[in-house]
């Protein structure tokens, strides 16, 4: 499978806006996008002052949440199949798919710092669905699930630290229940679209994938 292995910090660059791909480092002056609030390559300034068409703003908010959740092009567009069959909005159907990733998902709960650390967690056979290893990030979740990390993984002492910096700020949605003192979290129902506090026009996807 393909893998992005170029600087994270350039896709909220490219975007014009933080994307959190390396959790707690994007709130900190660290943040190349804090240091650099310019769009990659020499010619920055010339591709900021261009006025973008239609196609161009479809475009660039189809990237935007590929970027978030992580996810390629050919995964993408088949979340979109999907969404477009079920019933109610293809652009919240969409988001709702995307959100319900177990590697999402194990962020949200805040066994992780980031989306990209919770896949690491998942891949690597650290988190529990039902009791039951998952390892696959794409998984979807679904109500009544109840998700566990198994503490004699390699990466426990990431998810401590993820644990305790969630039960201080409190940022866990409201369609997760979660148990900080046991550790685990129980999904009680689907996300609705204002659980997802993403800065995205969605109908700008189905926009572009209509056509």
């Amino acid at each position: 499978m393909a893998r992005y292995r170029a600087a994270l910090c350039r896709q909220c660059r490219r975007e014009n806006i933080k994307l959190y791909l390396k959790g707690d480092r994007c709130m900190t002056d660290k943040c190349a996008f804090s240091r650099r609030p310019y769009i990659p390559g020499m010619h920055h300034d010339t591709a900021r002052s261009r006025k973008l068409s239609e196609y161009g703003k479809q475009l660039r908010e189809k990237q935007k949440v590929k970027r978030i959740y992580g996810v390629f092009e050919k995964q993408f567009r088949r979340y979109f199949q999907i969404a477009n069959q079920r019933q109610g909005e293809t652009g919240e159907n969409l988001l709702k798919i995307l959100e319900r990733r177990l590697d999402n998902t194990v962020h949200k709960c805040g066994f992780a710092v980031s989306r990209r650390e919770g896949r690491q967690l998942v891949m690597h056979g650290i988190v529990r669905v039902n009791g039951k290893k998952v390892n696959i990030a794409s998984f979807e979740v679904k109500p009544g699930d109840k998700i566990t990390v198994n503490e004699t993984g390699l990466g426990m002492n990431s998810v401590k630290k993820a644990l305790l910096e969630s039960s201080k700020k409190k940022t866990v949605p409201t369609w997760i229940e979660m148990n900080f003192e046991k550790n685990e979290a129980v999904i009680k129902n689907e996300p609705v679209r204002t659980d997802i506090a993403l800065p995205v026009q969605e109908q700008l996807i189905v926009e572009l994938y209509s056509k």
